[in-house]
């Protein structure tokens, strides 16, 4: 198969899974790394894809990926992640969703917990766990996010002060070397940020691409995060940073 043929199927295996390594795509094509490292070069040459050791990952920068194709990444990892979440929340709970597909993913997870109260900016979170009717549903109401169903704004902040829940569960758009939770989206960030101070305890999901991506705001560090859920081992300066700071690490394989 020529290069031709092979840098639009690379391309989407990296949307799909949210990275490529050398190794597997040279099983994959059964071509040499050599030319699997000449094909991440070209494509990283024209933008498409940024080199990271040992393969791929897709561009990060200003502008997040969209909604439906992030629903579609690391979704195995996504499910084992969130049913592990979702199982060290008990019944007779209160608990926050934020905006993301794993957040999403938790929700589904929920569908069989009794007496839950869930407040969420994620309309989409909200429609699934309609489907429980043992959960009591808030909207924190704002402005509408056609784009993923969030909903963002000082309204939306002013609702969540209302509350102070058990669990916050959020999400992120990435995981920086210091530890702490980025996103794209400012007005999300400080949304995000609310949530988790009205808060008894914090727990993040994210799966382990987000170690290989970046994103310019910051919604807060992992100091102030008491479970971290991934599906695999962080970086071990991260490792270390969490114990340092008492949260807890819980690997979700597949």
């Amino acid at each position: 198969m020529s290069q031709t043929f092979r840098h639009p199927e690379i391309l989407e295996i990296a949307r799909r899974e949210g990275r490529v390594t050398v190794e597997r795509l040279a099983d994959y094509f059964s071509v040499t790394q050599q030319t699997i490292r000449r094909d991440l070069t070209d494509l990283s040459d024209s933008g498409q894809l940024e080199r990271v050791h040992g393969g791929a990952v897709l561009p990060s920068g200003t502008s997040n990926i969209e909604y439906e194709d992030r629903r579609a990444l690391n979704e195995d990892a996504k499910v084992a992640i969130a049913r592990a979440c979702a199982a060290q929340i008990p019944p007779d709970s209160s608990v926050f969703l934020n905006i993301g597909t794993s957040t999403e993913a938790v929700a589904r997870e929920l569908l069989r917990h009794k007496n839950l109260l869930v407040v969420t900016n994620n309309m989409n979170v909200a429609n699934i766990l309609v489907a429980n009717p043992d959960c009591q549903i808030v909207v924190a109401g704002g402005s509408l996010r056609r784009s993923d169903g969030g909903l963002v704004g000082n309204m939306t902040m002013q609702i969540i002060r209302q509350f102070k829940v058990d669990v916050a569960v959020v999400g992120c758009s990435a995981l920086d070397a210091d530890g702490d939770l980025l996103d794209f989206d400012f007005q999300e960030v400080v949304v995000s940020r609310t949530i988790i101070e009205q808060a008894r305890s914090a727990f993040l999901v994210a799966d382990a691409s987000k170690f290989q991506r970046t994103a310019p705001a910051r919604i807060a560090s992992m100091s102030e995060v008491d479970t971290f859920f991934t599906d695999a081992a962080p970086p071990p300066a991260l490792v270390e940073k969490c114990a340092d700071w008492d949260t807890e690490i819980v690997l979700c394989p597949v």
